[in-house]
């Protein structure tokens, strides 16, 4: 066997290891999209809700018994759910994975990547790991659109217009 086949093999069979570990959640993993929310429901009432790493997910109580989780950024963390007596009603190891549905990613070289949702024409999307400047630039585009978002559920012009 030649060294090239060698190194080869042994090299696709690290990286699927790799990946096999990277990538694998566990069956009583939460699993939360980027940007979006997911709902869990409670057996009982909760009074307290703590989280792990409250940058990476949002909780919000609706009714008592309904959970509602977001994704706020990559990674995992837990929530914790308690009762009026301090007692765990649920403790939910939460990963926060980016939604790859309608969503094309275009790695330019050295000048870094951009991220677009494509459904069916493609638009420039706020992604977190996108080139700095194109993300600063789709930041502040999406800040002003939700300032003007903001005017109009209050029924005027945003501050300053």
């Amino acid at each position: 066997m030649s060294l090239v086949k060698a190194f080869a093999k042994v090299f696709s069979v690290g990286i699927l290891a790799a990946a096999t570990f990277v990538g694998a959640a566990s069956a009583n993993d939460l699993v939360v999209r980027y940007d979006q929310s997911t709902i869990v429901r409670l057996p009982r009432a909760a009074s307290d809700i703590i989280i792990g790493n409250p940058s990476i997910a949002d909780v919000s109580i609706q009714g008592g018994t309904l959970l509602v989780i977001t994704g706020k950024t990559f990674g995992t963390t837990n929530v914790i759910a308690l009762d009026s007596e301090q007692k765990v009603i649920r403790d939910q190891r939460v990963l926060v994975t980016r939604d790859d549905t309608k969503m094309v990613s275009l790695h330019q070289g050295s000048v870094g990547r951009t991220t677009y949702t494509c459904a069916p024409r493609c638009h420039v999307t706020l992604t977190i790991g996108d080139e700095k400047s194109y993300y600063e630039r789709v930041k502040e585009a999406t800040e002003k659109k939700l300032k003007i978002s903001e005017g109009s559920a209050d029924g005027g012009a945003p501050a300053g217009q």
